[in-house]
């Protein structure tokens, strides 16, 4: 589960490792994080009267808010959802209401415990997939099928006697000592992954994708009619041939499900959620009543529809109701035309911890693009390699990219370190392009390549407000 131990210094080391600068709003989120470590450490009484110390980032787009927050849950393994305060509405519009947040959080919860149970019980589903992926393999010889119970009587039998459809019987087999013997052979092979390549056809749950038109209005209930109607029809089978590799994964996932409780995932899934979830609301900015438009929906009644989340209040999930009290919101906003004090006075102080994230200069985009783990240049370079093209950046060209970044945030919108994805990829097109049919080679950008590429275009204004 989440792991919380780590000191506000060691949390800021790993940020380092993906975002540049911005030492205040780590070294806030760090202590955040590890204010919940030692809460929990003091007696239950006392931990119930310490919530989280929220946060609110002041900023230009593209200088690393939602990827502060983002790293941090990753750090941890902690529920995360991001959110954009403006796609909510408040109670009686249609759209989103503000607790679908919450029941996202659940869901990434949910995944996280899933995945760790799944992982637990790994080596008991692997055995048993490869198990029926070696009957599948050397098929028995099928005897006929006996006839299920027709529909309507089987669905009065389960509401009559509280029990699941049945789901269709499988033709019985007919096994000789052949076919055992070839069996038990091809499963050893499995095993070792001799077979990895070779195709394999195999049954598998049909997924059911939801009805977003059928969950419309109950949503905020915490009720799923999909998950109702599943109930009461059998699981469909369908027929996927792919390689033995792949089957084997989709099976270890099937065979997984049989192993876990489902009862105790959701139970933990909504603890964790509870007690260790964070909550990104970006566009803060833009619900406060000087971003208000006429015409628009009440942007200060999304406001009072945020507050009691944030306050802390009971929200129900098809799961099992939630308390919000100890989940850690943190808000984000430009505040171009409006500022903090623009929010409705109760929801300024649940955000008592106020972070203001500097510019982007000339200097911040050299370190972005050569620095960090997933640096650009990094992630290019290793693109071109896959078509045996090996390409290097001279500090130079580096310098000069990050210059023109700088000069373009400058003379025409600031768009923050987003401005580096468009000017490299403007800067690479031609090389992305002829890259399948070079091969093999080197090449090398220097300062001389930038200019030919971008130098006409930075410079007039016009232009590089449609192409940067």
């Amino acid at each position: 589960m989440p792991n919380q131990e780590k000191t506000p210094k060691e949390i800021v080391n790993e940020l380092d490792s993906y975002i540049i600068g911005q030492d205040q709003a780590k070294k806030s989120v760090a202590v955040a994080l590890r204010n919940r470590y030692r809460r929990l450490q003091l007696d239950e009484k006392m931990q119930q009267d310490i919530t989280p110390k929220n946060i609110l980032m002041i900023g230009p787009t593209g200088v690393g808010k939602t990827e502060i927050a983002r790293r941090l849950a990753t750090i941890i393994s902690a529920p995360f959802v991001k959110v954009e305060a403006t796609k909510f509405t408040e109670v009686g519009y249609v759209g989103r209401d503000v607790e679908s947040m919450i029941r996202d959080l659940v869901e990434n919860a949910i995944q996280i415990v899933k995945k760790e149970r799944y992982s637990g019980v790994y080596s008991q589903a692997e055995k048993k997939a490869n198990r029926r992926l070696a009957k599948a393999l050397a098929p028995g010889i099928k005897k006929e099928k006996r006839k299920n119970q027709n529909p309507y009587e089987q669905m009065m039998n389960m509401f009559n006697q509280g029990q699941q459809p049945e789901e269709a019987e499988e033709p019985e087999e007919e096994l000789t000592d052949e076919i055992r013997s070839n069996r038990q052979a091809i499963f050893e092979q499995l095993q070792k992954g001799v077979l990895d390549n070779r195709e394999v056809t195999i049954q598998v749950e049909e997924e059911k994708g939801q009805n977003p038109m059928m969950n419309n209005g109950l949503e905020q209930m915490g009720i799923d009619l999909s998950d109702a109607f599943s109930q009461l029809t059998p699981k469909k089978k369908i027929d996927r041939t792919l390689p033995v590799k792949d089957a084997r994964e989709i099976l270890i996932q099937e065979e997984s499900g049989k192993l876990v409780n489902d009862a105790d995932i959701h139970s933990e899934a909504l603890h964790l959620a509870e007690s260790s979830g964070i909550i990104f609301i970006d566009e803060i900015d833009k619900v406060t009543a000087k971003s208000e438009q006429s015409g628009e929906v009440s942007r200060e009644g999304v406001q009072r529809d945020i507050l009691p989340i944030v306050e802390g209040s009971q929200v129900n999930t098809k799961y099992g109701a939630l308390q919000t009290d100890h989940i850690l919101f943190i808000a984000s906003g430009a505040f171009h035309v409006s500022k903090p004090s623009d929010l409705i006075p109760e929801l300024q102080g649940r955000f008592p911890i106020r972070v203001e994230l500097n510019d982007l200069n000339a200097d911040d985009f050299v370190k972005i693009l050569k620095e960090p783990n997933n640096a650009l240049v990094k992630q290019y370079v290793a693109l071109l390699e896959t078509e045996n093209v090996s390409v290097t950046f001279t500090k130079e060209a580096i310098e000069k990219i990050a210059n023109i970044a700088f000069e373009v945030n400058r003379d025409t919108d600031n768009i923050g370190a987003r401005r580096l994805h468009t000017i490299l990829e403007k800067l690479l097109e031609d090389l992305l392009f002829e890259a399948s049919d070079m091969q093999m080679g080197e090449i090398s950008v220097t300062e001389a390549y930038v200019e030919d590429k971008l130098s006409d275009i930075a410079k007039n204004k016009d232009l590089s407000r449609y192409i940067l």
